[in-house]
């Protein structure tokens, strides 16, 4: 089995902001896995805020010898390195058995599912214009985080008055700020907030009134991670680039449903291919926030289909 991983950049559609800073393209690993002359690919977006870089995550994959899924799992921690060798492996699997990765997993009856569109944090009268600009879309994301916040929500409930909303708070806020906030979210409407406190200090959410649905994003990764989400959230954000690739989103999604909690799946700002496992992993769940193709202004060959039913499954030419 060989190997192998390249950094590759994709230039966004436009600036893109949330409260920790800026950017202006997608920058990610590609990973390869051939074999038995089979070809498997998969995509991570190594994140700053875990401590990853471009380089650390390719030296963890460049260190890997020949393995399956299952040792994978022991081989490397749940993140970036990880993800893109598991769905590889996935990939690969799939092809070499000429079958696809949602007969694999057990997975019937895919479809597409409606997904989120991020708005980029901005000032409220850019954020109504990108709103109204976007008001045909069913949902949106509203990233905030900031001591200007409730300015923004009104400027984008302005500009999309018919659009169900979300918003990230990226960990931007204090429990006083949640509380004070989360009636006016409620009276605009908004259904879900993300990561409201920084996941060093979310046990502040204990015994905290939460008129709307509270979901961890930084304080949920894997199924470790469910434990001490209890009593604190209602919602776990699974992303791949988090969980360290399908095979433990699938797992922690189950777990998390028998635990009690509510499913998102989200993503980190990459192309379709990092986003095709996730669609399986979405089938059902209650929001759905793999836009990252949308905010792209290229994106890989056979790109994920998006229209008015939502985000639909990859075709076998991209993944699985």
């Amino acid at each position: 089995m060989k190997i192998t991983v390249q950094a590759e950049s994709f230039k966004l559609a436009q600036v893109f902001t949330i409260s920790r800073g800026s950017r202006t393209q997608a920058d990610v690993l590609t990973v390869f896995v051939e074999d038995q002359g089979v070809t498997g690919w998969g995509e991570c977006v190594p994140y700053a805020r875990y401590g990853e870089t471009l380089d650390s995550v390719t030296a963890q994959i460049n260190g890997l010898g020949a393995l399956d899924r299952q040792e994978l799992q022991d081989a490397l921690p749940a993140g970036a390195a990880r993800n893109a060798v598991d769905c590889a492996l996935w990939d690969w699997e799939a092809k070499r058995k000429g079958t696809t990765v949602a007969a694999l997993a057990g997975i019937r009856d895919l479809g597409p599912e409606i997904t989120a569109y991020t708005l980029s944090l901005d000032t409220p009268e850019a954020m109504e214009a990108q709103a109204a600009k976007n008001a045909f879309r069913p949902l949106l994301k509203i990233k905030l985080g900031t001591p200007d916040d409730m300015p923004r929500l009104e400027a984008v409930r302005r500009g999309a008055p018919a659009s169900r909303i979300i918003v990230d708070a990226n960990e931007g806020w204090t429990a006083e700020v949640y509380s004070d906030l989360a009636p006016h979210l409620v009276r605009l409407g908004v259904e879900l907030v993300e990561q409201p406190l920084p996941a060093s200090e979310d046990d502040a959410l204990l015994g905290l009134a939460r008129p709307l649905p509270v979901c961890a994003d930084e304080s949920c990764h894997d199924r470790t991670s469910l434990a001490a989400m209890a009593g604190k959230y209602d919602f776990a954000n699974i992303k791949l680039d988090k969980t360290g690739g399908l095979t433990e989103a699938l797992q922690l999604r189950q777990a998390a449903v028998d635990a009690g909690f509510g499913i998102m799946v989200g993503c980190m700002v990459g192309t379709s291919l990092a986003m095709a496992p996730a669609t399986l992993v979405a089938q059902g769940a209650a929001f759905t926030d793999l836009d990252g193709p949308l905010l792209l202004a290229e994106d890989r060959d056979a790109a994920l289909k998006f229209d008015d039913a939502g985000v639909h499954p990859p075709r076998p030419e991209l993944w699985g």
